[in-house]
């Protein structure tokens, strides 16, 4: 899916939501079309597409491994994917440390 839009669109990149009406999401929008605000911070890349969060998020979810998947029907009707009856969702588990 990821690289279907990116064909499609260009460059684009995620940003890691913490809306109220779809709760938890990975917004994927084309790179000119979201102002990143002084907050929000690159934590990694999914399929070379850039992901963010806002600062105050990031020590909730520092300690997990988030993997972006994709499923049928409609979720965040302001992402991509949804264009294609499509939905991104996160799914988390927890980083096992070797100390």
């Amino acid at each position: 899916m990821i690289e279907q839009l990116q064909e499609e669109y260009g460059t684009i990149l995620f940003i890691h939501s913490e809306g109220c009406c779809d709760g938890t999401s990975p917004v994927c929008m084309t790179e000119g079309d979201f102002y990143l605000g002084s907050q929000d911070e690159k934590i990694g890349e999914v399929s070379g597409s850039s992901y963010y969060m806002h600062k105050a998020n990031f020590s909730y979810w520092q300690h997990l491994q988030i993997m972006i998947d994709v499923s049928d029907g409609m979720g965040n009707s302001f992402s991509l994917e949804s264009t294609k009856n499509k939905s991104f969702v996160i799914r988390a588990t927890e980083l096992i440390n070797d100390k």
